[in-house]
């Protein structure tokens, strides 16, 4: 799978909700391209990822 244009491997079957939470990310705060379509935050929990996805995470950060 790439992330981000990096290469990454998945060890186990997982949601993008999981992965993202595996990989520090607060599902409520970031925007995901999943193979060249952005996906609603409310298909994260259902969306299974395989090797062959390339997710773009863009994660949301507030300032003042």
């Amino acid at each position: 799978m790439k992330v981000n244009g990096e290469e990454k491997k998945l060890e186990q079957n997982m949601t993008l909700e999981q992965f993202l939470e595996g990989q520090g990310y607060d599902p409520k705060r970031v925007a995901v391209e999943l193979n060249g379509k952005i996906l609603p935050k409310s298909d994260f929990a259902f969306r299974e990822l395989s090797d062959a996805d390339t997710l773009e995470i863009v994660h949301f950060v507030g300032g003042g």
